[in-house]
């Protein structure tokens, strides 16, 4: 059953509550029992190839049992001796749009009229510019299905708008506390008291008791010196010019066996390289050059 989620049913709320004389019908999320396919239904009566649905993958993939679509009626107010109407506030909305305000990024489109006469449409997508003319008394928006899933917050916009014709107060900016001169120059000397390896030992003006806290930072070098000390110990009577020179010991060997085997190697390859020659020059046969071959090169070791 297709429902109206409680993030336009926010957007509904802002709007009924600030712009006096906006009738609630007017208002509306949910189509009639036989709306059919669009923005204003949910999963249970989206149509094939539905453009609500298939033309986004934001669309695809937030798509629920929630409308996204919301319709404001027509209404009029005046602030400080200047008309606002829905023609007004549907440009206004529109160019914040195109504009890419972040308050607008979930708004998929907005099908409005900006005088009574002709209906216009701002599409994200590119895809639609026309509507029907019943555009010419209301303006729908239809919210992209995976910012309704999520429940992302729709009423920063509408909130904007009602500011900017004077409606509602803009939210005073948050004031952040400056640290005083006391707190600055008592930080100054906690650090330098800390750095110096002695604990930090200072007071902060106002405050009736000296504060004093032990110097996390000596500790910590104290434990990597202990640690130090322990490995040293540790290595005290190791016999260091003896393991050296075992090292040294094994590694020539090692040297000497390799240039032992390379000697033979080279020594093979020369015999090789003769018997070539003597057989390009018709001294020995293939045959004769096979039964030399097999003697000079070392056989398998045997399988077991």
């Amino acid at each position: 059953m297709t429902t109206a989620p409680s993030n336009l049913m926010a957007v509904r709320r802002l709007l009924l509550d600030n712009l006096k004389g906006l009738d609630p019908a007017a208002v509306g999320i949910v189509g009639d029992p036989a709306h059919r396919g669009g923005y204003h239904c949910g999963s249970d009566r989206v149509v094939s190839n539905d453009y609500s649905v298939v033309e986004s993958p934001r669309d695809r993939t937030g798509l629920t049992e929630h409308a996204s679509g919301l319709d404001v009626g027509g209404f009029a107010v005046t602030v400080g001796g200047k008309r606002h109407t829905l023609a007004s506030f549907s440009v206004w909305l529109t160019d914040q749009c195109r504009a890419g305000t972040a308050d607008t990024h979930d708004i998929r489109e907005v099908i409005y009229s900006p005088d009574g006469k002709v209906v216009r449409r701002w599409d994200r997508l590119g895809r639609r510019s026309t509507g029907d003319d019943s555009h010419l008394w209301h303006t729908h928006i239809s919210y992209h299905r995976d910012a309704i899933k999520a429940g992302r917050d729709q009423t920063a916009v509408i909130r904007r708008y009602l500011v900017t014709i004077g409606l509602l107060q803009a939210p005073k900016p948050v004031e952040v506390p400056v640290a005083q001169d006391p707190v600055a120059w008592a930080t100054t000397n906690r650090t330098a008291a800390l750095l110096s390896g002695a604990p930090a030992d200072y007071q902060i003006d106002g405050e009736k008791q000296r504060r004093r806290e032990p110097n996390r930072i000596a500790e910590a070098l104290a434990r990597i010196e202990a640690k130090a000390e322990a490995t040293l110990a540790a290595v005290k009577g190791v016999d260091g010019p003896g393991i050296i020179a075992r090292i040294n010991e094994v590694a020539a060997a090692e040297v000497q066996r390799d240039a032992q085997a390379l000697a033979e190697l080279t020594g093979r390859l020369d015999a090789v390289a003769d018997l070539l020659r003597r057989l390009e020059s018709g001294e020995l046969t293939a045959e004769q050059v096979l039964t030399k071959l097999r003697d000079l090169l070392p056989s398998a070791p045997s399988q077991g």
